[in-house]
């Protein structure tokens, strides 16, 4: 009898090792499947600055000014990526420059969405531009460019600290 109870008692402990550890082979996969993982972005906390940093391949500088912070991420395609942030913490507006457009849904998070759509909706009314123009009250989106040299920014206006000009996000 108690030759049973062992061999019962087994099974059950090997089983659930083989759920766990069958779980987190599955976690780890969910998470590598994600194409765009957890980045600082338009509207996120400049915590994540770092995973942008780590998926640019880029070197970080983080300059001061009175009312917000830049953090700077320059990749070494040339790209530039500026964040700025607010002193509660908040990403309230990025700004681009280089030879290649940066990946928008990276940096526009939540936001990229709505672009999307106005943008597209801008497409299908025949609107042909030069420049890229998305302007509302929850999101501005500004760029342009040519092959080698693209330009741009994006704001959320009511997360832009009071006192700082949209001017001084580029």
């Amino acid at each position: 009898m108690l030759g049973r109870q062992s061999r019962v008692g087994k099974p059950q402990k090997n089983n659930s090792m083989k759920i766990r550890v069958t779980l987190g082979i599955a976690a780890m996969m969910l998470k590598m499947a994600d194409p765009y993982p957890a980045a600082a972005s338009l509207g996120g906390t400049a915590t994540t600055v770092q995973a942008d940093q780590a998926r640019m391949q880029a070197s970080l500088r983080m300059t001061r000014k009175d009312l917000y912070a830049i953090h700077e991420l320059s990749a070494a395609n040339h790209v530039v990526v500026r964040e700025f942030v607010s002193p509660t913490g908040i990403v309230f507006g990025v700004a681009w420059q280089g030879p290649t457009r940066p990946d928008l849904q990276q940096l526009l998070g939540g936001y990229f969405q709505h672009f999307a759509q106005v943008s597209g909706a801008q497409k299908k009314q025949g609107v042909r531009r030069r420049q890229m123009l998305v302007q509302g009250p929850g999101l501005v989106v500004q760029g342009g460019g040519h092959a080698r040299t693209f330009v741009g920014r994006a704001y959320v206006p009511q997360l832009v600290p009071a006192g700082v000009q949209a001017e001084e996000i580029q």
